[in-house]
């Protein structure tokens, strides 16, 4: 861990004050609970962007992790969906919502006097396919996790010791992500899949994604939990409550909880 922090904390030392993309996941956290002790809290803003593709909870949990960490924390708007290139769904979605972000983010910081901006990417993300962090690039957004060489399990193991509660949060990713590429964006779609995941993960199931396909739910849960998934009594109130919020079909994804599985194509082999 001694070497993790050191490492991390020599990245961040450099930026003397930042401005923080903070989403009250793990990696935004440990950058964000770095950044403060490394630079202290008066020299560092958690910000959390509030649109209609990020759930309620997840911005109740990002103030909550503000509050657990002590440092000052604002949330801004953004209006993505507004932006047809980001309502289309094409595969280049990610890309607009981030370069709205970073230049909401970029006035933010020069009004508060703060130096630099900064992600939670870290090096593991560079791997997948993620046009955000080509808009992050090109708004000079630093990424300490990455430049310090740190990846997912890196990332946990440094939350659990430095105590985080949420060190072993399950990764999240926007509503936007639950739509195959090409599938319109829509307030109303997007408020029935979080209404649908609400529901599941009050039955127990945290680590779930309900991907939307038209009128079909494709629901996605870790291998282990396939079989309590279809008992009676929990298959037929997730069935009866998918369908009353609009889904003609419930479906089970045999193949279970993946991230990211909405990148997968026609044209990828099967």
């Amino acid at each position: 861990m001694s070497e993790l922090y050191e490492n991390l904390g020599e990245v961040i030392r450099p930026l003397e004050s930042v401005a923080i993309g903070f989403s009250g996941g793990v990696d935004s956290s440990v950058v964000t609970a770095v950044a403060a002790q490394v630079l202290g809290a008066e020299n560092i803003l958690a910000v959390t962007a509030n649109s209609e593709s990020m759930a309620i909870s997840e911005l109740e949990n990002a103030k909550w992790m503000a509050a657990e960490l002590g440092i000052p924390h604002e949330i801004i708007h953004t209006n993505e969906l507004e932006c047809p290139d980001y309502s289309d769904n094409s595969p280049e979605r990610c890309y607009y919502c981030k370069d709205e972000l970073w230049q909401k983010m970029r006035l933010l910081a020069d009004e508060r006097g703060l130096k630099q901006i900064a992600d939670g990417v870290n090096k593991d993300d560079l791997l997948d396919h993620r046009p955000g962090i080509r808009a992050s690039d090109e708004a000079g957004v630093a990424h300490p996790l990455a430049a310090a060489g740190l990846g997912k399990e890196d990332v946990r193991t440094l939350a659990r010791t430095l105590g985080l509660s949420n060190w072993d949060k399950p990764a999240q990713a926007c509503l936007s992500s639950r739509f195959p590429y090409g599938e319109k964006l829509t307030a109303a779609g997007l408020k029935r899949v979080e209404a649908a995941e609400d529901f599941l993960k009050k039955m127990g199931l945290l680590e779930v994604r309900v991907r939307s396909h038209g009128d079909i739910a494709r629901i996605e849960v870790p291998l282990p939990e396939l079989g309590s998934i279809v008992d009676d009594w929990r298959r037929e109130a997730i069935t009866s409550t998918l369908k009353q919020l609009g889904f003609r079909y419930v479906t089970l994804d045999l193949e279970g909880f993946r991230s990211g599985s909405m990148n997968i194509t026609s044209s990828d082999p099967i």
